[in-house]
């Protein structure tokens, strides 16, 4: 049943990502127009939203752990 939820939130945050890119529907750029880097503040979000939920992850299994070491 885990396995399941886990499944169906790993294709949930695929389509949350894909999404955007399958429905861009902006006109190309000139020539003469240079691109925008979208790095600085993207990287630092992506990489806080692991770190949230590896942090989730964690104390989500931490208390069934402790009741299966005091049984």
């Amino acid at each position: 049943m885990k396995m399941k939820k886990i499944i169906e939130q790993i294709l949930i945050v695929a389509i949350i990502v894909l999404l955007p890119s399958i429905l861009h529907a902006q006109p190309g750029f000139t020539d003469n127009t240079t691109d925008a880097p979208i790095d600085g503040g993207l990287s630092l979000l992506i990489a806080g939203g692991v770190g949230y939920g590896v942090k989730k992850i964690r104390e989500k299994r931490t208390p069934s752990e402790k009741k299966k070491k005091n049984k």
